[in-house]
């Protein structure tokens, strides 16, 4: 990693704090899927959110954002998502639109990092949001 590289992750890790949480979603085309944790990586939600791809979907995700939020002590949020075909687009826009900080992660970081996780290749939407949330986490 060349130095220029390793300022920016360096400075993209130091915005995340103890009051933040980050959100992952695994986008799809009809219903994404989205899991909350904290600075640490620690989940912040018993399950994953499956939530469809509408405005009511997003709002639905919002919700559930802020619950969390509330529920943890969290103050802000950032999400991160796969730039999945063009599915991500309305999410994406939508967020960006409420002034919501958006991530978007390599799917090859998300298919590497996913072993990591557990020990196993195994694949699943609530995984997958998971892998990353964490990559989000990590910079």
């Amino acid at each position: 990693m060349n130095h220029t590289r390793m300022e920016l992750t360096n400075q993209r890790i130091a915005r995340i704090t103890a009051e933040h949480a980050i959100v992952g979603i695994d986008i799809a085309k009809e219903t994404h899927v989205a899991q909350i944790v904290d600075f640490r990586g620690m989940t912040l939600a018993r399950r994953a959110l499956p939530f469809p791809n509408t405005q009511a979907g997003f709002q639905k995700l919002r919700d559930w954002i802020e619950a969390a939020c509330a529920q943890h002590g969290k103050v802000a949020y950032l999400v991160g998502m796969e730039p999945t075909g063009h599915y991500w687009f309305n999410l994406a826009n939508a967020l960006v639109e409420q002034g919501v900080a958006v991530m978007l992660v390599n799917p090859m970081t998300t298919h590497r990092n996913k072993e990591n996780r557990d020990n196993s290749p195994s694949k699943n939407d609530a995984k997958d949001a998971l892998v990353i949330a964490e990559s989000v986490s990590r910079g």
